[in-house]
């Protein structure tokens, strides 16, 4: 699976991953690639779940209480367990949106959901390691705990508030897929203060770079300034 920028040749998709691409102005994101590499599981699961007629905001809360039983397992400091979790819960993320869009769901309230949850997923993951690290103590976790949980948060308000002003921000390493990806595997290998210092540093790295794009996007554009 080829993950860097470039082309990308794809001889036969699903209805639903030629949504992915034509829904998509710029070059499709590693989260589309994901999507359309691992369609061969995915979408077996979402035509389960439709037959069941599991409703996709049903996904998102169990996917929220799973997390948050894994961050309770992360503030006792059984990462293997927390970790464990927390990268079965992730499944459910990426079963949410593609079910919503399968039925027909409301575009609009389904995705505010989805993307509201996943803020909380994620911060509640960093709460339970800021308690693990304040109760050992642990200063220098819990400060990168802090940075990597502000980082997080400024990187998707950023393509959000982006998004209000009619820009597009969906660049950078380190969106909230990356994320999972190494915070994961930190947490179940027992190294956490790797992952999250990681986190930590290329979070914040491309809010930044997200703050330079909208600049520059937007000066060429031309946009009237708000008042």
């Amino acid at each position: 699976m080829t993950v860097l920028s470039g082309s990308i040749s794809i001889t036969a998709v699903s209805p639903s991953h030629c949504r992915i691409l034509n829904n998509v102005r710029d070059p499709i994101t590693f989260t589309d690639r994901l999507r359309i590499s691992f369609g061969w599981v995915l979408d077996p699961a979402i035509d389960l779940l439709e037959r069941l007629r599991i409703h996709p905001n049903w996904l998102t809360m169990a996917g929220l209480l799973g997390i948050t039983v894994a961050a309770y397992f992360l503030s006792q400091g059984n990462f293997t367990a927390g970790g464990v979790l927390f990268l079965l819960m992730t499944a459910f993320d990426a079963l949410d949106g593609a079910l919503a869009r399968r039925r027909g769901e409301p575009h609009n309230f389904g995705a505010f959901v989805d993307s509201v949850g996943d803020r909380y997923s994620e911060l509640v993951i960093y709460a339970g390691l800021l308690w693990f690290a304040l109760s050992q103590p642990n200063p220098w976790l819990a400060m990168v705990t802090y940075f990597a949980a502000f980082g997080s948060v400024l990187v998707s308000y950023i393509r959000a508030r982006a998004q209000s002003l009619g820009l597009d921000a969906r660049i950078g390493l380190f969106s909230r897929v990356e994320r999972y990806l190494i915070l994961g595997p930190s947490l179940f290998f027992n190294i956490p203060f790797v992952g999250v210092g990681i986190i930590a540093l290329g979070a914040n790295l491309t809010a930044l770079q997200r703050i330079l794009h909208v600049r520059q996007v937007a000066h060429q554009s031309k946009l009237p300034r708000k008042r």
